[in-house]
């Protein structure tokens, strides 16, 4: 019972962690951008893509802004992308799509699932992205 409680209480000592502020950009402006990318996959290649952002993994709103940028550029940048049965195809193998904060920028693929890593104020470009996919 102890051990449930310390575990319960942990949990929510880090999700004390992110104020108002955090919280709220993250609520109103990340997972926006993330079901915008979703969506404009969806029209864009035919295919599903869940976009999971690790909000764990983000502890100050300067953090958050690459995640938003990152989402909003594979809404912009996947619009026309899948215009040949080879792109779709590349494009449609991602299945899951999570976004998390790292101490670098890296982009991998496996299994279904892309990874992007973001870090201060970059994230991946476009072209890591595709370059892992339409290999």
């Amino acid at each position: 019972m102890k051990r449930v409680f310390v575990g319960v209480l942990m949990a929510v000592s880090l999700t004390a962690l992110a104020g108002k502020e955090e919280r709220d950009f993250m609520t109103k402006e990340v997972l926006p951008a993330a079901r915008g990318a979703e969506a404009k996959w969806k029209a864009s290649c035919g295919c599903g893509l869940r976009v999971s952002v690790e909000e764990s993994s983000f502890k100050v709103k300067s953090d958050m802004h690459p995640a938003k940028q990152f989402c909003d550029r594979v809404a912009e940048s996947i619009t026309g992308y899948c215009s040949d049965v080879g792109s779709k195809k590349a494009m449609c193998q991602m299945k899951t799509l999570v976004v998390k904060r790292a101490n670098d920028v890296t982009f991998t693929f496996k299994s279904g699932t892309g990874t992007a890593t973001v870090d201060a104020y970059s994230s991946p470009s476009w072209d890591m992205l595709t370059r892992e996919l339409d290999k």
